[in-house]
């Protein structure tokens, strides 16, 4: 018996180790987004103004993928999908706009939603979350959680991340790697929209025109343990 146990330990031991070297030290995404989009300055927009979305644009294919660069980006960047104009699919429901949770575990919280066609992007606290039709990778989102767990020379590093923004009756389920278990929910009730966390926590969100100051630099998120 004592065998099998050493044998448990073990085994569970050495799965732990390839999960936190896939989360950790796996090569980073490729950076697709494009570098105007990420140089630009989305913090002096009015996002009360959204894009029609008439078709007389780009579809969400004609546009490369938008992702976090390293674990977050420097500044507020401009819209992912500025240009497309394709209609909203049957399915989605339109929570475009920058919002700002009031009530909820997450009160103080910014986050943008962008759509067109079947493609959602959502940025906040440093982050770029793009799932859907795209020119340059992949529909799932692939890049990072933001969090900095340790700190090796000069590189950060933070978790990998992977997930799909799937709409059924009117909500928008995040699933981990696109098959995993659904960690979040988000939809409209009322005038706001609600994020459910896989933690239960439920974030009640008003709608913002304009960026707040504090929120164009993300704050440094994580533990940041220096190594050498």
């Amino acid at each position: 018996m004592t065998r099998w146990i050493k044998r448990l330990i073990l085994t569970v031991s050495a799965v732990a180790l390839v999960v936190f070297w896939l989360a950790y030290f796996s090569p980073r995404p490729p950076l697709t987004i494009d570098p105007a989009t990420l140089a630009g300055d989305g913090s002096a927009l009015n996002y009360c103004e959204l894009p029609v979305l008439d078709g007389s644009g780009k579809l969400a294919i004609d546009i490369p993928k938008g992702n976090t660069p390293g674990c977050a980006y420097q500044h507020f960047p401009l819209p992912v999908l500025a240009q497309c104009t394709e209609p909203l699919t049957p399915q989605a429901d339109d929570i475009r706009g920058l919002w700002m949770g009031v009530s909820g575990r997450h009160q103080g919280h910014i986050e943008r939603v962008e759509q067109c066609g079947s493609r959602v992007v959502v940025t906040s606290a440093g982050l770029i979350h793009d799932y859907g039709p795209n020119r340059s990778a992949g529909l799932n989102t692939n890049d990072t959680e933001g969090s900095v767990l340790f700190v090796a020379g000069d590189t950060d590093y933070c978790m990998r991340t992977s997930a799909s923004m799937i709409w059924e009756r009117g909500i928008l389920n995040f699933y981990a790697f696109g098959w995993g278990p659904k960690v979040v929910r988000r939809y409209l009730e009322g005038e706001q929209l609600v994020w459910e966390y896989i933690d239960g926590s439920v974030t009640h969100m008003d709608r913002l025109c304009q960026l707040p100051a504090s929120e164009k630099t993300p704050l440094p998120r994580g533990r940041r343990v220096r190594v050498f």
